[in-house]
């Protein structure tokens, strides 16, 4: 290549080379006329963002007084309840207890009330009982003596029909 080619390419390649930095000046200055404009949108929007921020807060600290308060009195409802828990807890076993002793009690009156019925039964058995069979027996002969005196002699006809009898 000869220098007059060598000079027109690289003439060539320059004016491209400024084309380019011409529409990179030109994307510059559109990027700072838009940041100017967001910068402008945000200055407007400052003031109502701030004030968000700062009832954002407040509402935050609120809410954060709210919670303390509510986790302190959730803290007393709790102890509250776990304090009547185990009062009903004692109370139950109290009454668990009680109703034991008192089932024990009605089983030895039970008990009692069984043994003397057995006593009295027995008592009726021999004290009643055995001298009635006594009195029984004693008119049982009596009567029989009465009725054998009463017959008087006896008669060998009867005698020996009673004696056949068995025979």
């Amino acid at each position: 290549m000869d220098q007059q080619t060598l000079l027109t390419v690289m003439t060539v390649f320059v004016c491209i080379a400024a084309i380019a930095l011409v529409i990179q000046m030109g994307m510059l200055i559109g990027i700072y006329r838009a940041t100017r404009g967001m910068q402008e949108s945000v200055q407007r929007l400052l003031p109502k963002i701030e004030s968000l921020i700062d009832t954002s807060r407040q509402t935050v600290e609120d809410s954060r007084k709210q919670i303390l308060d509510i986790t302190s009195k959730t803290s007393e409802i709790l102890e509250i309840a776990r304090k009547q828990m185990e009062r009903v807890d004692e109370v139950l076993e109290d009454a668990t207890e009680r109703a034991h002793i008192q089932l024990e009690r009605a089983e030895m009156v039970l008990d009692d009330a069984m043994e003397r019925a057995h006593k009295t039964v027995a008592v009726v058995h021999t004290g009643i009982m055995k001298p009635l069979r006594e009195i029984q027996g004693v008119a049982a002969g009596l009567r029989t003596a009465i009725q054998f005196l009463m017959r008087g002699r006896p008669n060998p006809t009867h005698a020996t029909s009673d004696e056949e009898m068995f025979i």
